[in-house]
């Protein structure tokens, strides 16, 4: 039979390598939930950037389009109409 000593001493390393494991495995699940985390966060964050450059695309392509819409006018009562500008307009539009 074994002596108390040895089982006090056998109880304890039970008990350490119990609690060494628990805390081991919650840190490897804290990180692993770090990395998730922060791997879903990067892949908004593409999303949102490209998002943002299709944005500025469109935009740059409307005012392109509105910029090119002013030169001729299309309103007889507007001071700025110019009919010359107009009927070149419609005549690129429509070859």
């Amino acid at each position: 039979m074994a002596s108390t000593g040895v089982n006090v001493l056998r109880w304890s390393a039970l008990a350490v390598g119990v609690f060494y494991g628990f805390s081991h495995q919650r840190t490897i699940t804290t990180t692993q939930r770090a990395e998730h985390a922060k791997h879903e966060w990067e892949g908004k964050q593409k999303l949102i950037d490209q998002a943002k450059a299709e944005y500025a695309k469109k935009t740059k392509a409307a005012a392109a389009a509105t910029a090119s819409n002013d030169e001729a006018v299309t309103d007889v009562n507007n001071p700025k109409f110019d009919l010359e500008k107009l009927l070149l307009k419609v005549s690129q539009e429509s070859p």
